[in-house]
């Protein structure tokens, strides 16, 4: 695109989407409509929201994009009922929202999580977001400034910040509710209408109205549930784990010489120590063409690899073979760790390092709900304002905002 108009469809080009959470889904003007067309918003249809969870769930094959579409659908809803209680959000504040919920998650990469801890290094996908968002603000002359502003709270109006990530921003609203439709998963469905329509700004602070309390407590209680059920689910942490020593162990061979088929751009990633530092624009050029496909293609292939570290872990991950999983609510002990890692390496001659990648521990982190600055407040009708745990007669939200940690030791199952 080298001009304005080129980059500006038509009003009758612009689309309705049919989400089968929301049902329609109407894209509100031409910018947005281009940001939906542009490569980097379209690679979101091959970027799976719930990573490896479809081996757990199997109907959990959404993707990024259906997210996307979902928490900006969402956030049209919060603008207008904000508006209504006359919440005065002007129309450029408006657009910059829905850009910025729109394209939040944008920097993903394939199976969402699992690149952030395998072939790129101390560089989240918020920061991968935002070079996205940057390289098109350019594109676009300039025309994405506020949304960005807001993405990164430096904009004055903070509650606007907050609708894009808080506690209870319009990410959440539409996460939760799709992943609980696509697993089956009951027990995630929140009421994020009842939610929005509850919401309300004090002192430039985003808060909900009082008689809302048992739905924001719903609310809190799926995420927790969620959590466990699904997004740290036993199998599902061994299978994103296995996907993750994969391509630390795609790596590691690769920056010795050996010679791994992958496609250019996932070859780039494997043979380069990628950081915040040197993640430039031709790496995010790079990074824009990576989806899942990429990655299981190489998988599949790699299953026929010399490495027997590597073929077992491919074959494992691609058959669903997992290994075992035991969850602890203390730490697990070097000496239980090293025992397995032994018996691995006599059974099968390999070194401790390449055993360690069958046997492994780790720790996993639940807390619904966070009483720091970024806490949920309620607008009770003397105008008061509550933080939310202080105001609830139900227990539970005070123990929901305690960090709940579990260990677990993963080992391969042959070698009970």
């Amino acid at each position: 695109m080298n001009s304005k108009s080129e980059a500006r469809p038509s009003k009758a080009k612009l689309k309705n989407i049919n989400d089968p959470i929301y049902g329609f889904i109407t894209i509100p003007d031409g910018l947005l409509h281009s940001l939906i067309e542009h490569p980097y918003f379209q690679r979101l249809r091959r970027i799976s929201q719930m990573g490896m969870s479809y081996l757990v769930f199997p109907g959990a094959h959404h993707t990024r994009f259906h997210h996307a579409l979902g928490a900006m659908y969402l956030m049209q809803q919060a603008v207008r009922i904000l508006r209504r209680k006359e919440v005065p959000i002007s129309d450029e504040e408006a657009q910059a929202l829905y850009i910025a919920i729109l394209l939040h998650d944008v920097g993903h990469g394939p199976f969402s999580h699992a690149m952030e801890h395998s072939i790129v290094d101390d560089i989240t996908h918020e920061e991968i977001s935002l070079h996205f968002m940057q390289a098109l603000n350019e594109e676009f002359e300039g025309e994405l400034d506020l949304a960005i502003a807001i993405f990164k709270d430096e904009y004055e109006r903070k509650f606007l910040h907050q609708l894009v990530s808080g506690q209870l921003d319009m990410d959440r609203l539409d996460y939760l509710r799709r992943d609980s439709f696509y697993t089956g998963v009951a027990e995630g469905t929140v009421n994020s209408m009842r939610l929005i329509n509850m919401l309300n700004v004090h002192n430039d602070r985003l808060v909900v109205e009082a008689k809302a309390i048992y739905s924001v407590e719903k609310f809190i209680v799926a995420r927790r549930l969620m959590y466990w059920q699904v997004y740290l689910h036993k199998a599902g942490v061994v299978a994103e784990q296995l996907l993750v020593r994969i391509l630390q162990r795609a790596k590691e061979l690769i920056q010795q010489g050996a010679q791994l088929e992958a496609g250019s751009d996932l070859s780039f990633f494997l043979k380069n120590s990628i950081t915040t530092q040197n993640f430039d624009r031709a790496t995010l050029q790079r990074f824009a063409r990576l989806d899942d496909h990429d990655v299981m293609a190489a998988i599949k292939s790699w299953v026929d690899s010399d490495d027997f570290v590597l073929k077992e872990l491919c074959t494992m991950l691609l058959n669903r073979d997992l290994l075992k999983i035991k969850l602890s609510d203390k730490p697990i002990s070097e000496k239980k760790l090293q025992k397995r890692l032994q018996a691995l390496a006599d059974r099968y001659e390999l070194s401790e390092s390449e055993a360690a990648y069958f046997a492994f521990t780790g720790v996993l982190h639940n807390q619904a709900y966070r009483k720091d600055e970024d806490a949920i407040y309620l607008l009770k009708s003397s105008g008061k304002v509550v933080e939310m745990a202080a105001a609830s007669d139900q227990l539970n939200i005070e123990a929901l905002s305690q960090t709940v940690t579990k260990y677990y030791l993963c080992y391969p199952k042959t070698s009970d």
